[in-house]
């Protein structure tokens, strides 16, 4: 029996996720739709133990330490809405560095903001070629969306290739974190997120400032999406006001040391 599927037993785990319920078992064998309790109050979501359990069993990471207010700023760019250009011009007056996970669509769509992005020390994080249900692919086919945009990458930047990897829409199943594992890539997910994604249905810059800081947690890892005008309003305010708080803003690489209890070299 699998043990993540729970089989003949009444338990079922129910994650919520921007006020929609989710079970994280969807009809599909061995698939996850990734969903939490939103953060109140400064205190960090909870994936709940099926979640945390496969999560561990993997080194995927959504979250850092509960009692450091530091913060990991990341975006995810499908394509380029007209607004990333703002986002890096903020990034770079308040000295915070962020990973950008790209499609490769916006590898080639957004070339000159790809090499701005580099340049300007961002870590580029892989979010597939395609932007597929990852879970729905053979580990041939999971191996050629991963390789397939390293290979594009190199060539725009000379990068030899990522090593952070988010499932397109948060769906993912144990094969992808496994395969994912044994070619490199460490699969990082989320506890900060909201409604976000859609470009023609801004909600203002007051709509994404509250969101941001009303889920504000220690060990946040932010999830934006660079096409939202009102991301790019509010992320000004939201920086300069988490700082007055007391956090810091670090990356990726940080990250990922504190998970495996590395100290960073300075």
């Amino acid at each position: 029996m699998n043990k993540y599927h729970w089989r003949g037993l009444s338990l079922a785990v129910m994650i919520i996720l921007a006020g929609i319920v989710f079970n994280p078992y969807s009809a599909a064998a061995e698939e996850f739709h990734w969903g939490f309790k939103k953060a109140t109050n400064g205190v960090p979501p909870d994936a709940g133990a099926a979640f945390n359990q496969v999560l561990d069993k993997y080194g995927a990471i959504y979250k850092g330490k509960p009692d450091e207010k530091v913060v990991y700023l990341t975006f995810d760019n499908g394509y380029e809405a007209g607004h990333t250009e703002s986002i890096l011009d903020t990034l770079k007056t308040e000295d915070v560095h962020a990973t950008f996970f790209l499609t490769g669509h916006y590898l080639t769509s957004a070339t000159p903001i790809l090499k701005r992005m580099v340049k300007e020390g961002h870590i580029i994080g892989n979010h597939s070629y395609d932007h597929p249900n990852m879970a729905n692919l053979s580990e041939k086919g999971m191996e050629d969306e991963l390789s397939r945009f390293d290979k594009k990458l190199k060539e725009f930047t000379g990068i030899e290739r990522t090593v952070y990897f988010r499932p397109p829409k948060g769906i993912f199943n144990e094969k992808l974190l496994s395969h994912g594992n044994k070619l490199g890539y460490r699969h990082i997910f989320w506890s900060i997120a909201f409604i976000d994604w859609h470009k023609d249905k801004p909600k203002g810059k007051d709509y994404a400032y509250g969101e941001l800081m009303k889920q504000l947690h220690p060990g946040a890892v932010i999830l934006m999406h660079t096409v939202s005008s009102d991301n790019a309003e509010a992320l000004p305010s939201f920086i300069q006001d988490a700082k007055k708080e007391g956090y810091v803003f670090k990356s990726l690489d940080d990250l990922v040391m504190e998970y495996e209890g590395v100290e960073p070299v300075f």
